[in-house]
């Protein structure tokens, strides 16, 4: 049997209401809101909140493949999904791949990982999609597209969801398309593109896998299929006979928004967050073609319950306090620049002690057990040399043990909340705090460590860790 062994996904914690975006062109706007990943985000760090939730208590050395699936990768040469595996501290010795250039590559990332169980050549293998488009000013893609990820892991010991069947097509048509001068997304007019395009393709794709297997409509349980916007998709599943109340998992446009690569498969973890044994889900997703998959659900749903899904971010958000400050964070706006701002980058630095800055390892001495951070050769404390242990620290929580709010470094934000972070079971660091108001921070205040972009220098993005206020939990009470 092979299939889905365990879920998780990742929604950014500011959210830009489309009223807010409405009233920036002297327009109105219906109810509704966008998830906005905050200026240190992109589809890397996205990526990696979405694999840690997924992976969860499991042993990541494990995992033996890592498919990465985005359109705004950072780099145009260069893989992403390697970044992705060294902060999730994976194996060195694992495949990893890209899949872009489509809206369609979750499912073509997902195709490749099943495959790959399926063969052998992995028994574990992980598919992240994420995404941060940015649609143009005063366009309705603006409002429309939203930033998010998600991650499913694949295998063949005890998935909680099998695949049953699938069917793909394949269509060459530009509806949505971005050069590699471009910064927006470009289209050509609606009719043509939902008509011709969208509603033609993903009605044979459901329709093809549907005749393949012989199956109907009233076969599924739940029907998770992409759409490009609210409309068109509600379109498309009555047209296909589905009932829209009883079957059709709702999208996530007015509460998130449509997150491109990542979509498809943000919709599906979270109709699997609800998911009982025994249901048939019919899973469907578009671009450049369609890929539809027949998959069952089993008793092991139960023992992934507690994965951090699309609804555990639904809840835990923080209005944008402008639109022009969401402008500031896609770097969309001027900003002049300030005194020391300019940055510089060492590669032979950064591949070093890349164990240490993207995989966060401290050391631990064998002696009395005191972590320190960086690695450090000496122990304070026994004066012990050269006798310790590498130990990740990026899955721990910690308190805030002290703060300084500086008002005058330069940065894309200010006040910046520097912390001193006493970590669960040991160990001290230093870090930059994000995703929190500089006024409500305090001594002693619950944290978690997130994977963040701290610069950009040389055309290389620079990423390290950093402390947040803890998202809608309390921490345990260190023994």
């Amino acid at each position: 049997m092979f299939g889905i062994v365990s879920y998780g996904a990742y929604v950014p914690l500011y959210r830009l209401g489309w009223n807010e975006i409405a009233m920036a062109w002297g327009k109105t706007a219906p109810i509704g809101e966008k998830a906005v990943a905050n200026y240190d985000e992109d589809s890397v760090t996205m990526g990696v909140e979405a694999g840690v939730n997924c992976i969860g208590p499991l042993d990541r050395r494990e995992v033996d493949g890592l498919y990465l699936a985005t359109t705004t990768a950072p780099y145009r040469e260069k893989q992403a999904s390697s970044m992705i595996a060294a902060a999730l501290d994976l194996r060195d010795d694992i495949f990893t791949h890209d899949c872009a250039n489509s809206i369609r590559a979750g499912t073509i990332a997902f195709r490749a990982a099943l495959d790959a169980v399926q063969a052998g050549s992995a028994k574990k293998a992980l598919v992240i999609s994420s995404d941060c488009r940015i649609g143009a000013p005063k366009s309705g893609f603006e409002r429309l597209f939203g930033d998010g990820a998600a991650a499913l892991l694949l295998g063949s010991d005890n998935p909680a969801v099998t695949i049953e069947g699938s069917y793909s097509i394949s269509s060459e048509f530009m509806d949505i398309w971005r050069t590699q001068e471009d910064t927006f997304p470009r289209s050509w007019e609606e009719r043509f593109v939902i008509t011709e395009g969208y509603l033609k393709t993903i009605r044979r794709g459901v329709s093809g896998i549907m005749k393949k297997y012989k199956l109907k409509a009233e076969d599924f349980t739940r029907v998770v299929m992409y759409g490009p916007d609210p409309g068109s998709h509600l379109k498309a599943a009555k047209s296909l006979g589905f009932n829209l109340k009883a079957q059709v998992q709702p999208p996530l446009f007015s509460s998130i928004g449509n997150t491109g690569s990542a979509f498809s498969l943000m919709m599906l973890v979270s109709a699997l967050e609800e998911a009982k044994p025994g249901d048939s889900i019919l899973f469907a997703s578009y671009g450049d073609g369609c890929d539809t998959y027949i998959l069952r659900v089993n008793e092991n749903i139960e023992n992934i319950r507690e994965r951090k899904g699309v609804s555990h971010y639904l809840s835990l958000r923080k209005p944008l306090s402008s639109y022009e400050r969401y402008l500031s964070f896609r770097d969309l706006v001027t900003k002049g620049s300030a005194a020391g701002a300019s940055r510089s980058t060492f590669l032979p630095w950064l591949w070093r002690d890349r164990k240490q800055i993207l995989s966060l390892y401290g050391s631990k001495c064998r002696g009395c057990s005191t972590i320190f951070f960086p690695i450090q050769r000496v122990c304070d404390e026994c004066l012990k040399k050269d006798d310790f242990e590498e130990v990740r620290l990026s899955d721990k929580r910690g308190k805030v043990f002290t703060f300084n709010v500086d008002n005058l470094a330069p940065g894309p934000e200010s006040p910046v909340v520097i912390t001193i972070v006493d970590l669960q079971g040991g160990g001290r660091l230093r870090l930059e705090m994000t995703d929190c108001d500089p006024k409500e921070v305090k001594i002693g205040m619950d944290v978690e460590l997130t994977f963040r972009k701290m610069h950009n220098a040389m055309g290389i993005n620079h990423y390290f860790w950093k402390s947040r206020p803890l998202r809608g939990e309390k921490m345990a009470k260190s023994r």
